[in-house]
């Protein structure tokens, strides 16, 4: 079994003067990307590797999770940046079999819409959301053949007293 963790960036700032690419986290996002990994791990919830978009916002996100599960490694992936949903499955493809559970750090609409399309339901991922899936396989590349289930869904909004 291996565990997926999907992270939406935290809240960015929207400097007019500054290419999306290159977008900080506002004083919001860093005040919520660490108190939303530090939730996460209270809740028992593993990460073995992390995979980020390369755009300042998602990296910075991801390395604040990076830090509370006291990891260094990060892995940039460009296919993470304005991502549709083969990005998402060529990532996972391409993860090593000695991780047990990944997170991966991207934006939106690209990882609402790749999120929804593992589940029944339609998920919207606010800034900083975290949807974590059980993806029955022993091997990353058994992906795309295997069933996948939801285990959490969280929002700053409903588990950080904002």
């Amino acid at each position: 079994m291996k565990t997926l963790i999907l992270v939406r960036h935290a809240k960015s700032d929207w400097t007019q003067d500054v290419p999306d690419f290159n977008r900080p986290l506002n004083e919001r996002g860093h005040h919520t990307a660490p108190r939303m990994a530090r939730f996460l791990k209270e809740q028992g919830i593993a990460i073995d590797h992390f995979v980020s978009s390369p755009a300042k916002r998602a990296l910075t996100t991801c390395r604040y999770f990076a830090e509370t599960y006291n990891q260094s490694a990060i892995r940039k992936a460009e296919d993470l940046y304005e991502p549709h949903h083969e990005d998402f499955v060529h990532t996972l493809l391409n993860l090593s079999d000695t991780y047990q559970s990944a997170a991966l750090f991207s934006h939106n609409p690209g990882i609402s819409e790749f999120a929804s399309s593992l589940v029944p339901e339609s998920l919207e991922f606010p800034t900083c959301a975290v949807a974590v899936f059980e993806i029955d396989c022993e091997e990353w590349s058994q992906y795309e053949g295997v069933p996948k289930k939801l285990l959490h869904f969280y929002t700053p909004k409903e588990v950080l007293d904002q």
